[in-house]
């Protein structure tokens, strides 16, 4: 493992971030109460860093799902970039593919002919942000550009004005567009923070000459962490920095673009609306260069389950999942936050349980605010399935595999049967050494009880009849025993005893250790479901499941049931059990 390069003092290379020279700061104490104007970099800061930039087709294709989604600005590419890019644009609003209330960013940086092709492409457009950018961090000045701090206010009063009159062109024209300009000082969170507010208050004294700002749209300052170098507090300080000290605050909207180079874009994003900021710019499952933009999904959903409406819909997140990631080819991660496939599944058994248990105490009072363990929000709201939330392998508990099964066939079973069900399901999942999906235990819950599809058990219910007085009862039958129709009899005190007492002239001897029953569904469609759990004269332990529209058929169809479980050996029952699971037809 030794690498040479790997410094015991890394101090004598890297130097800490700087601390935001601010007193009072106001945003730890500060929540966020409403959604940001979101606004989606996907089509831009995305495409941009994708190793296969998408094509017209699938641009289109991602465009729509962000209509869908509820955005309302979109930035929908860098149409000086090239030919692709400013044929999207192009695109968009020749075949008046945009809403109304829906504005078109685009972005170019401080460079004259880029400005005016960027103006080209969006000329008639019915509502468009223009983005420009020039970089303001003092290793930009000095290394990059070689231009001092003069310099760089220059040149970015000098294209503010540039784009300013090309606007006032476009509107003398007739254009029916109406404008609004964003700047960027590229790397705000690597630049001094007076230096930042001292660019930015110049770009608005040049953007509003000669108007009345309180009649103008709001400029948008986006203040990008372009690297991420620093914790997220001290991009909140930034930003509530520059809140503090940027001239006509009222007539500013500033906007956060947060990248994710440390990990917690996420975190940086939260904490600089706390600071004061107003707009988020990101992408959709945090696509972008290197570790990516700020999630948008992460974002949104966080602000959902403080129950703050993101005034997005993702309320089918498979769909927006499915959508992504065959544009951009890139998958989500089974972890990734929200919207991984595996975010909402429980292996351990201590979560299982206590999932179940949640969900159960729910059932009393629905009405009340969510509050089930390890679900911070409930999946059916993002159009996940409650069968996702538990799934089962080798570690997993019997909690699991019963909400499992009472999802599956609403079969709520008793305590002791649900340990020796999770036997079955756990041996199984030793022998395949694979996860056992809902599935899975449907099937293997089936055909260890003889339940409909899978296996047929030794014994079935063909016809009966009950006869007697006082406490003594007659059961009178038609059973099958292999397959064969056979008339049996049989005593007792109820329709269990009596059964029990009937086969034994098959060669059946068992006794009942615990039974019980409930109804599936209501009104007219209710049925009833029985558990019985029988001993055989080994003191071996076998559970049989019964369900019939008749509440005493149910309960013989469970002792059948039990009574061809005894039938055979534990490891053959399994073997059976295995075969069924296995075979996925």
């Amino acid at each position: 493992m030794a690498n040479k390069s790997w410094l015991k003092d890394p101090s004598q290379k890297y130097t800490p971030f700087a601390s935001v020279p601010i007193k009072n700061r106001t945003w730890p104490d500060k929540r966020i109460t409403k959604a940001p104007r979101w606004a989606s970099s996907d089509l831009r800061d995305g495409n941009q860093a994708l190793v296969n930039p998408m094509n017209i087709e699938q641009k289109g294709r991602f465009f729509d799902l962000l209509l869908e989604c509820g955005f309302k600005e979109i930035e929908a590419g860098f149409p000086s970039a090239s030919e692709t890019e400013f044929g999207f644009i192009r695109g968009l609003i020749e075949k008046d593919k945009l809403p109304d209330d829906v504005w078109l960013q685009v972005l170019s940086p401080a460079r004259e002919e880029l400005i005016r092709r960027t103006i080209e492409s969006v000329r008639d457009a019915k509502n468009v942000i223009f983005h420009m950018y020039n970089a303001a961090a003092p290793m930009f000045r000095d290394q990059v550009f070689q231009n001092t701090k003069q310099q760089t206010v220059d040149l970015a009063v000098k294209h503010v004005k540039l784009v300013r009159t090309l606007i006032d062109e476009a509107i003398a024209r007739g254009d029916r567009t109406k404008w609004q300009f964003e700047y960027s000082p590229e790397a705000f969170s690597q630049t001094e923070p007076d230096f930042a507010v001292e660019i930015c208050n110049a770009v608005q004294d040049a953007w509003f000459a000669g108007r009345n700002k309180k009649n103008e749209l709001p400029i948008i300052f986006n203040l990008p962490a372009t690297v991420e170098v620093a914790t997220p507090n001290n991009y909140a300080d930034q930003i509530e920095y520059f809140c503090q000290n940027i001239r006509d605050r009222d007539c500013c909207v500033v906007s956060l673009h947060t990248h994710n180079d440390r990990g917690t874009g996420v975190a940086a994003s939260e904490l600089g609306l706390m600071a004061g900021a107003d707009r988020v710019e990101g992408c959709l499952f945090g696509n972008g260069e290197r570790t990516g933009n700020v999630d948008i999904v992460t974002l949104a959903l966080n602000l959902y389950t403080q129950g703050v409406s993101p005034e997005l819909d993702f309320s089918d997140l498979d769909h927006v999942i499915d959508t992504v990631t065959k544009c951009n080819d890139i998958p989500v991660h089974p972890r990734y936050p929200w919207s991984g496939e595996l975010v909402f599944t429980a292996f351990s058994g201590s979560h299982q349980d206590a999932i179940k248990k949640g969900f159960g105490h729910r059932k009393k009072d629905a009405s009340k605010p969510w509050a089930i363990p390890y679900l911070p929000i409930d999946p059916a709201d993002i159009g996940m399935t409650y069968e996702a939330v538990i799934r089962v392998n080798s570690q997993s508990g019997k909690g699991g595999v019963a909400y499992i099964v009472q999802r599956a066939m609403q079969l709520d079973l008793p305590r002791r049967m649900q340990v020796a069900f999770y036997q079955v399901i756990q041996a199984l999942s030793e022998r395949t050494s694979k996860e056992i999906t809902a599935e899975d235990i449907e099937k293997a819950f089936r055909a260890s009880y003889f339940l409909g599809e899978g296996p047929v058990g030794r014994f079935g219910l063909v016809d009966y009849a009950f006869g007697g007085e006082g406490g003594k009862k007659t059961f009178k039958g038609v059973i099958t025993d292999n397959g064969v129709e056979k008339s049996v009899e049989g005593t007792g005190n109820g329709p269990v005893s009596s059964l029990l007492d009937a086969l034994k002239g098959c060669g059946v001897e068992l006794s009942v250790k615990e039974y019980s029953e409930h109804s599936i569904g209501t009104g007219s469609d209710v049925t009833a479901a029985a558990y019985v759990e029988l001993l055989d004269k080994n003191g071996r332990s076998i559970w049989g499941v019964g369900i019939d529209e008749d509440v005493t058929a149910s309960s013989l169809r469970a002792v059948l049931s039990a009574a061809s479980g005894s039938s055979e050996s534990a490891e053959d029952r399994l073997k059976t059990v295995e075969d069924t699971v296995l075979f996925r037809a």
